[in-house]
């Protein structure tokens, strides 16, 4: 029997320590202390304290237990293999504790919660008690919370004032017809009365034309109304329609424009064959 011990405490002696271990895992593995302490979310200082098995380095046993298991595991090493001579290795800076009891080891501190996510949980379930207790008081006694600032009558009074209507936004009532293009490639034509061309093109996004105001009877025509907003003085107003349709022999006077309704209707007629060259005049 003393010579099995005396066999075991030679292989004890003769096995590496932790601290030789661990570096030669890691060495063998090609990490870097930066990769495992981004892997491991231990601390790179505490990484090389174990390393150089100055576990006596650590804030504590518990550190010193939970680190190296979550280090072996990192490695690919035996995790109670390596706790147990951890363990072992303690215990040879302290023999006090050969004789403690073993007692609950939590794991690696690394995963434990920090104070301020306990803090937040703590007040967090204060709120949540105190939602619980407003909304069974005012469910079960809804006339036990506090008294109006005001006097009910008071309150209906003011209730029942009439209010005071909107000022409606100020309508233009005359002054140049302004068409701008929000789109590119808005094909449009204005012309008189008498059918001939005041204005014809293909608008680029931003081009404007206003109607000259001598022109007897403008009208429009083009297959993009949606895209032709209006001003008339410098006010905007509806455009001919939201509608992809073409429209054609509208007028565009700014009565025209200013008699129309909500909703204006304007004449749809067949799109032309082929979109008109670019011109202008």
């Amino acid at each position: 029997m003393e010579e099995e011990d005396a066999i075991v405490e030679q292989d004890v002696a003769a096995r590496p320590r932790v601290a030789q271990r661990f570096r030669e895992a890691r060495e063998a593995k090609g990490l870097s202390i930066e990769q495992v302490a981004a892997e491991t979310r231990i601390p790179q200082r505490h990484l090389e304290t174990l390393e150089a098995g100055n576990f006596a380095g650590l804030p504590a046993r518990t550190y010193a237990i939970g680190f190296s298991r979550t280090y072996a595991r990192t490695l690919g090493l035996d995790e109670k293999e390596v706790l147990d001579q951890v363990r072992e290795e303690l215990s040879e800076s302290d023999p006090t504790l050969r004789e403690m009891p073993a007692k609950f080891e939590p794991g690696d501190p690394a995963r434990v919660p920090g104070r301020g996510l306990a803090w937040f949980a703590v007040l967090a379930a204060i709120l949540l008690l105190g939602g619980i207790y407003a909304f069974y008081s005012s469910y079960f006694a809804p006339g036990m919370g506090p008294a109006p600032l005001e006097d009910p009558s008071e309150q209906v009074a003011v209730n029942e004032a009439p209010q005071q209507a909107a000022t409606p936004a100020p309508q233009p009532t005359g002054g140049p017809v302004v068409f701008t293009s929000e789109m590119d490639d808005t094909w449009v034509k204005f012309y008189d009365a008498s059918g001939t061309r005041l204005y014809e093109a293909q608008m680029a996004k931003g081009d404007t034309y206003t109607i000259p105001e001598d022109a007897d009877g403008p009208q429009i025509w083009t297959g993009r109304p949606y895209a032709l907003s209006i001003t008339i003085g410098g006010r905007e107003v509806p455009k001919l329609t939201e509608e992809d349709t073409v429209v054609k022999d509208v007028p565009v006077t700014a009565e025209a424009l200013l008699a129309r309704d909500e909703a204006p209707a304007v004449t749809p007629t067949t799109p032309p064959a082929a979109a008109p060259s670019q011109t202008s005049t």
